[in-house]
């Protein structure tokens, strides 16, 4: 298995961070893309706050898919905002070895600095030359893989949520009523708005339609047209560069709240058994984070959606009263039936395929959970495997199948 730097890295780091990390609040539409060129450009200014002149270099995935994901626009911005002009340079085909978006940022005034970036996913950036391990605030020995999760929830008595509040405390939950706030308003927000996205693909908004269309469906097709219109409308706010939460990337934003909000509505369920909820999705996905990549420009897509139906799964059937047993199928399932998925994007935007996937992984994450509580949970292939396999398909894949839209789908518009 041929593995990036980044990926090697990752596997040498003894941390396992906080779920904030994971769960990022700010605008899309790319984590990646947008929110860790836009927190990059935040430390550069923090380390040159005299800087007036800068030019930024974009190379790899973060140039070939950047214009798409607004990464000028976001750049732009903060500079804008701190009185400083500059000047945006792409270099699409070249790729530094420690991560495939790199931004190099050059003060050209008063002085002469220069500093190299790495947006890692998630709206984590990586410093060029700087220390990347993480504060240790879950123990890796215990709980640092999902193995070891499962047996301390055995050795302790614990739900897997309850992991997450001894490590972090229980102020941890009211950031995640933060987070669960924002989901829901963004479900609000797409399920009112309607128009075109923007870019160059005129995309017209579905998830008002959808919505309308649901409430006359009945039985069966109407439960999982509303799903598809809570996800829609997340994804769709993302794609506009609205308000959201990275879950674990801008990308695949829809996935978990699509299928939190309609489980949580079509069975009544209290509001702190969703944010608990939100603690085990967080879990599968730190677990992911921590030992494979959600980083569509590393691993592809099974990265993004492929790990937020794991998270959606998880928490499915934690509501629908699963054992820790059927909450760690039900992740293994979201993301073995991702295994492979291509990032090709159309244009580089984050819309097509990007919100039709979301819509159909939030409902498939609800299956996964119903066929994980059919059984006792017990099944031949473990999550751990799965994520390991993730990796090693990911970096099977040639690049242009991650996140450059240089080839599949996004060759299509060329055509």
């Amino acid at each position: 298995m041929v593995l990036s730097a980044y990926a090697k890295l990752c596997r040498l780091l003894t941390a396992m961070e906080s779920l904030k990390e994971l769960y990022r609040i700010g605008y899309g539409p790319s984590s990646s893309h947008t929110m860790g060129p836009r927190n990059a450009a935040g430390m550069f200014l923090k380390s040159h706050p005299e800087a007036k002149k800068v030019r930024a270099e974009l190379y790899g995935s973060l140039a070939a898919t950047g214009k798409g994901h607004l990464t000028d626009r976001a750049l732009r911005e903060v500079f804008k905002e701190h009185g400083s002009d500059i000047e945006i340079l792409w270099f699409p085909d070249t790729f530094k070895p420690f991560h495939p978006n790199a931004l190099s940022l050059i003060e050209l005034e008063p002085c002469n600095a220069s500093e190299t970036y790495y947006s890692v996913g998630g709206g984590k950036v990586v410093h060029e030359g700087e220390s990347t391990e993480a504060e240790n605030v879950y123990d890796n020995d215990k709980v640092g893989s999902m193995r070891k999760l499962l047996s301390y929830c055995d050795e302790t008595g614990y739900q897997i949520w309850e992991v997450a509040v001894e490590a972090e405390g229980e102020e941890i939950l009211d950031y995640i009523f933060d987070v669960w706030t924002v989901m829901k308003e963004a479900i609000q927000r797409g399920l009112d708005a309607e128009g075109v996205l923007p870019g160059g693909l005129h995309l017209q908004r579905k998830a008002c339609q959808a919505y309308a269309k649901a409430r006359d469906f009945s039985g069966t097709m109407g439960s999982t047209a509303h799903g598809f219109a809570y996800a829609l409308a997340v994804s769709e706010e993302n794609a506009g560069g609205g308000k959201i939460v990275t879950a674990p990337t801008c990308g695949s934003a829809g996935v978990v709240p699509g299928a939190l909000y309609h489980i949580s509505r079509e069975y009544n369920i209290p509001e702190i058994r969703v944010l608990r909820a939100l603690l085990t999705a967080g879990m599968v996905g730190n677990i992911v984070k921590e030992n494979g990549s959600i980083s569509g420009a590393d691993v592809g897509c099974q990265g993004e959606v492929g790990v937020a139906c794991a998270m959606a799964g998880a928490a499915c059937a934690q509501l629908l009263g699963g054992s820790v047993r059927q909450i760690e199928y039900a992740a293994e399932m979201g993301l073995e039936h991702h295994l492979g998925l291509t990032c090709d994007p159309l244009m580089g935007l984050v819309q097509i395929p990007c919100i039709e996937r979301n819509a159909m992984a939030a409902m498939r994450a609800i299956d996964h959970a119903s066929y994980a509580l059919m059984g006792d949970g017990r099944h031949k292939i473990s999550f751990d495997d799965v994520v390991e396999v993730m990796m090693e398909t990911g970096h099977a894949l040639p690049s242009l199948y991650r996140e450059t839209s240089m080839g599949g789908l996004a060759r299509i518009h060329e055509i």
